[in-house]
């Protein structure tokens, strides 16, 4: 039963990597058409929070039993991410930004053993190592480096935040009163879209461009189409089957399959958009699968109770022995 329960979180997680990698190549048409990126991020989360407003009100009770994890979630988990990633993208390259912001998982690693005081498995330590490195070859991070402290600072921020994405995502998953995934995730992006409202003023957005068509490969698809998929399979399919991965694995294990993304992101770009995948990205790839498996099956197998010795077994043959 336990083995059909990490099974199916893998499963899960494999199926949000998908989801979340395959938002870019619906965004980035978008925001070449004249979307600013904030905006989009604002299309993205609202959106979102739109959709699973039902699940809110369903859901209403936990604003008064978890008021702190919604707010963290919406903050850290949702509106955190999207607007730390986009300022260290317009001031560092594309690479190193995505790159920083996925050294989520490393950091989460450091926070679990760290702060939290829990062991880590050298499984799931080691799958995070390969996977950096192979990130690092699928971005190419040595092509085009410049570096611009602000924008290195608001990376490692995306980073944190992302981190911090597996531990809310976690939070109270072994309690009685656990809360229920879907309401934590309504929430989040109700409180994202309030966040996000602020940042990227959506009252200066040019909404004729979602009245048209945007060029992706060489089709052109009309901008409903495409905003659709962000918000509905890159954010809220996306978000759904994340969080419960979380709640099946672990945050450090899945944390690492969300290395994943990138690779998944490259490869629809590069099959959809033309983008060229060179070989250290089919390299890196490669590397990144191997540190999510790596990770994912070693972690460490419950403690089995011990036995108590039998009447007349070893234990009494052993004091029999020493009293003679």
């Amino acid at each position: 039963m336990q083995a059909s329960g990490k099974n199916a979180g893998l499963g899960l997680a494999l199926v949000s990597a998908f989801a979340f990698g395959g938002s870019g190549v619906a965004a980035k048409p978008l925001i070449e058409a004249g979307l600013d990126p904030l905006h989009m991020v604002w299309l993205r989360v609202a959106g979102a929070a739109l959709v699973l407003s039902p699940l809110a009100w369903r859901h209403r009770d936990l604003v008064l039993r978890k008021p702190l994890l919604l707010a963290g979630f919406g903050l850290v988990a949702v509106a955190g991410v999207q607007a730390f990633y986009f300022a260290s993208l317009s001031r560092i390259p594309v690479g190193v930004a995505l790159l920083l912001e996925y050294l989520g998982p490393a950091l989460l690693l450091g926070y679990i053993r760290f702060v939290q005081r829990k062991p880590v498995t050298r499984g799931a330590a080691a799958g995070a190592a390969v996977a950096v490195v192979g990130l690092a070859c699928v971005v190419e991070i040595w092509s085009g480096l410049s570096l611009d402290p602000l924008g290195v600072l608001f990376g490692l921020a995306a980073a944190c935040c992302q981190a911090f994405y597996f531990v809310f995502a976690d939070q109270g998953a072994d309690g009685d009163d656990a809360p229920d995934p879907l309401g934590v995730i309504a929430y989040g992006m109700l409180v994202g879209a309030l966040v996000m409202t602020v940042i990227a003023r959506p009252w200066e957005m040019d909404w004729q461009v979602l009245g048209g068509q945007a060029s992706v490969g060489a089709a052109m698809v009309p901008a409903p189409v495409l905003l659709a998929w962000v918000v509905l399979v890159a954010t809220v399919f996306a978000y759904l089957t994340g969080v419960v991965s979380v709640r099946r694995l672990s945050p450090q294990v899945a944390g690492v399959v969300a290395f994943l993304e990138a690779v998944v992101a490259t490869v629809l770009a590069w099959v959809l958009l033309g983008e060229y995948l060179s070989t250290w990205q089919i390299v890196g790839g490669g590397l990144v699968l191997g540190g999510a498996f790596i990770a994912q099956s070693s972690r460490p197998s419950p403690p089995v109770p011990p036995v108590p010795p039998a009447v007349g077994g070893p234990a009494l043959l052993d004091r029999e022995t020493t009293t003679a």
